[in-house]
């Protein structure tokens, strides 16, 4: 990969993102490269590669940028779980030596599409009413599949499995999957059970037009609808940028403890 043009995202609001982006900069200076640093808040495009400091919220909002120009991102973590991210910020130099020597792959994450919204995550629907349980009715490709009374439903990717899809009972996916998963948050039946789909599906939701309800994207951008919402593959993947020899399972052992035996103290 011909890389030239590089760029550190950062958000100010985060804390030592500031000063991390600063030693990247000084890291990258060092070896002869020049970068912009931009706001999260002020993306541009134009980069071969890209650099995200801060938590998956900030690499979430920068992946959703620039998919869209097939720029490669690299997450530096600053946040608490950092599953999207590659680096900590202790790492940096090792990073940037093996992005520069290019022992890095490429991997493209599907990601949902829902009128101008877009999430490499989740689409989560709820209520606009707080504490306000609904009915939601799933369409797969315009026949009906069920109806769902619960608080929300929460369509996931593969990449946002390990988010709120799994704290609400479902699977972890593999990132390579062609698939989407369709989990009803808090449901009024012990029949409901989390959905696997292809990702070539496409999935309507209707729901009571009397109440309004919200959309949100990666819990980060809203919509507002009040009758029923089509989702689909989005035409844009995300590139991630992963060291040589990243591994999705190790990554699993490390942030979420998974498979990791309880300690118990009698």
């Amino acid at each position: 990969m011909n890389m030239k043009n590089f760029a550190i995202c950062f958000n100010p609001n985060v804390a030592h993102s500031v000063e991390v982006k600063d030693r990247l900069l000084n890291i990258l200076s060092e070896k002869g490269i020049n970068a912009d640093a931009l706001d999260i808040d002020g993306l541009q495009d134009g980069f071969d590669f890209v650099f995200v400091i801060g938590g998956d919220g900030t690499i979430l909002k920068t992946a959703r940028f620039y998919a869209k120009f097939q720029t490669p991102i690299f997450g530096i973590n600053l946040g608490r779980l950092g599953f999207l991210s590659q680096s900590s910020k202790e790492d940096i130099e090792k990073s940037v030596d093996k992005i520069l020597s290019g022992k890095f792959i490429v991997e493209d994450r599907i990601m949902l599409q829902s009128g101008n919204y877009t999430a490499l995550n989740d689409f989560v629907l709820k209520c606009s009413s707080m504490g306000r349980t609904s009915k939601f009715i799933l369409k797969i490709n315009g026949n009906p599949v069920c109806d769902y009374l619960a608080d929300g439903i929460i369509i996931s990717t593969p990449t946002g499995s390990t988010a709120y899809g799994l704290s609400a009972g479902g699977p972890v996916l593999t990132p390579s999957l062609k698939v989407f998963v369709i989990v009803p948050i808090c449901p009024h039946t012990l029949t409901a059970r989390p959905l696997v789909i292809s990702d070539t599906e496409k999935i309507t939701i209707c729901v009571d037009e009397a109440k309004e309800h919200c959309l949100y994207a990666d819990g980060q951008e809203t919509m507002v609808f009040n009758k029923e919402i089509n989702i689909e593959k989005s035409n844009f993947k995300v590139k991630l940028a992963l060291l040589e020899n990243s591994d999705f399972y190790s990554v699993l052992s490390d942030k979420l403890h998974w498979g990791v035996p309880l300690k118990y103290n009698y």
